[in-house]
């Protein structure tokens, strides 16, 4: 005789929920990934996740909604490697504001920013040299929220600082990043090799720099 209890029917309304959302979210990544775009239609992607149209707007209030959950998933190794850089890092208890900043400027170093942010660009553009205004927008939404996750892992490392000045740095930092890209790639042509690396890391030290010391500490090129 079986004993186990069986859910309540919320329950299994719940899981089921999840388990469509989870399915949705798996199509719409592997859509993106398998085209190299994002312009997949809702009945291409229900098709993917074998749910009805109708379940994927129960879950979503439109494609860009599903499209923002699926970026942040590839910019997760960013968020996931500098608090990974920080957790290693020695934890000391000074939450002056420089000694916060510089520990995470380390963690960025040690951090392949490059990567995930080139592809996500590639993914955004559709195959195009200029991206969709909603899908840039998309971006820029992604990358934002880099930002907030990465203020957070800071503030739990540091939970007497100013929380201002820890969302403030971090944007600013993140923000920085996706701004560089842009200068990168008309530099480097976007190809991903040691010396277009090497760019990156130049490009990289002046956002740092910029963002440590102020703007008053731009030069002339």
């Amino acid at each position: 005789m079986n004993d186990r209890p069986i859910p309540p029917p919320t329950d299994r309304r719940e899981a089921l929920k999840s388990r469509h959302r989870r399915a949705i979210i798996d199509a719409a990544a592997a859509l993106t990934a398998e085209r190299g775009d994002t312009g997949f239609t809702v009945e291409q992607l229900a098709e993917r996740a074998d749910v009805s149209r109708r379940t994927v707007f129960n879950h979503f209030r439109s494609l860009d909604d599903i499209l923002l959950e699926v970026f942040g998933r590839m910019l997760e190794e960013i968020v996931d490697g500098i608090g990974a850089n920080l957790d290693a890092a020695d934890d000391g208890t000074d939450d002056d504001g420089a000694n916060i900043f510089d520990s995470l400027a380390d963690a960025i170093r040690g951090t392949d920013l490059l990567t995930p942010i080139t592809r996500l660009k590639h993914f955004v553009r559709q195959g195009g040299g200029t991206p969709p205004a909603g899908r840039a927008a998309l971006f820029e939404r992604a990358m934002t929220d880099v930002g907030t996750r990465l203020s957070a892992i800071v503030m739990r490392r540091h939970p007497r600082a100013d929380p201002l000045v820890v969302d403030l740095m971090c944007g600013a930092v993140i923000g920085g990043g996706a701004v560089i890209v842009e200068h990168w790639e008309r530099i480097t042509g976007g190809a991903l090799d040691d010396a277009s690396r090497r760019v990156w890391s130049t490009l990289l030290e002046r956002i740092l720099t910029v963002t440590r010391d102020g703007y008053g500490s731009v030069g002339t090129t």
